[in-house]
């Protein structure tokens, strides 16, 4: 395919501190032992990890994306179930696909055959696919079946998207901003919609890894004040600056990176009128990309609703790299996969 001739970007400023002191981990989150990254059984939301870990699964991921084939046969004998309560592309192909490549297998659940809590409690669906199966996907509604089903499981339970979180797609928001900008702190990503699950992960990641992150929402759609308290609270340690307006011309300002989202997520269809009439002024259209650097990257991350949250020809942009966004699912699932489920730890 041929890629579209991008502008010199500029490079984020980066603080004089080092980058020890900028990786020191928060006692607002669970600490691992010193030299013992990835030791987590499950992967549920950003919260449980560190700057490490994630800068591990990135280098890998980068390996993966670069020779794949020299990882084929990585998950020989493992088999991954796909425990889904909500449609999905991306998340289901780049699993599936992802785990066929390592040489594993995966098994697909959809919401009919085994709507989740309702024939079976939770844990005893848990328990029971615990002893078929290497690893669990869930993509629930409720964020609480999902760590009520990691509690019970004694394989590793990975979020592939709640109600609260989607820390599969951060991870390949991230891996797609250090593609671009060779490195992921001290970037600026201006976030213009709503208040949602990607927002949430978002933000974890930008406590993590220490960029910035400039919020643009309708008010009464900021994101919770349990998750913001926590996030100032790791913020400290990484130099992270989180900032939130009602403004998105506001956010745009300084903008490395331009990110939004559906204004109606599955579940919301209901509120479907009032939002689009609260959301309309946040859209990203032309007008917003022309006022913002001229360098600036687009995002998304997918559905998208061409002309409600962002236009077409803001899709279409040159500097668009919602796609390459979609790709990486594929390569930093496969490298979370192998280091969840190659990972020797004690029971």
């Amino acid at each position: 395919m041929k890629k579209s001739k991008q502008p010199k970007r500029r490079q984020p400023k980066r603080k004089k501190t080092s980058r020890r002191a900028a990786r020191r981990p928060s006692s607002a989150v669970r600490r691992k032992p010193k030299g013992a990254p990835f030791q987590f059984k499950d992967f549920l939301s950003l919260r449980e990890v560190e700057a490490q870990d994630l800068e591990i699964l990135f280098k890998l991921a980068e390996k993966m994306k670069r020779d794949p084939q020299a990882f084929y046969g990585k998950l020989k004998g493992k088999s991954l179930v796909l425990l889904f309560q909500k449609p999905s592309i991306r998340t289901r192909v780049s699993f599936e696909i992802g785990v066929s490549e390592l040489g594993g297998e995966s098994v697909y659940m959809d919401p009919q055959e085994l709507p989740l809590g309702e024939r079976e409690s939770i844990k005893d669906v848990a328990r029971v696919l615990a002893r078929y199966c290497d690893g669990v996907v869930t993509r629930t509604y409720h964020h609480s079946d999902v760590e009520e089903f990691a509690r019970y499981a004694e394989v590793p339970v990975i979020n592939g998207l709640s109600d609260r979180f989607h820390p599969c797609q951060t991870l390949a928001d991230l891996f797609t901003i250090r593609e671009k900008f060779k490195g992921v702190d001290r970037v600026n990503i201006a976030y213009i919609g709503d208040g949602n699950n990607v927002l949430n992960s978002l933000l974890y990641g930008a406590a993590k890894l220490g960029f910035n992150l400039a919020i643009a929402t309708p008010r009464g759609y900021e994101p919770g004040e349990e998750i913001l308290r926590d996030i100032k609270l790791i913020s400290k340690e990484s130099g992270s600056k989180v900032t939130l307006s009602n403004n998105p011309f506001t956010a745009i300002k300084n903008a490395h990176a331009i990110y939004t989202d559906v204004w109606v997520s599955m579940g919301q269809e209901k509120q479907r009128d009032q939002r689009i009439r609260d959301f309309q002024p946040f859209q990203v259209n032309s007008a917003i990309v022309n006022k913002a650097p001229k360098d600036s990257i687009i995002m998304h991350c997918l559905p998208a609703h061409r002309g409600e949250e962002i236009t077409e020809e803001v899709i279409e942009h040159p500097r668009s790299v919602i796609f390459d966004q979609a790709e990486n699912r594929l390569h930093t699932q496969k490298a979370l996969l192998v280091l969840l489920l190659t990972k020797k730890r004690k029971k």
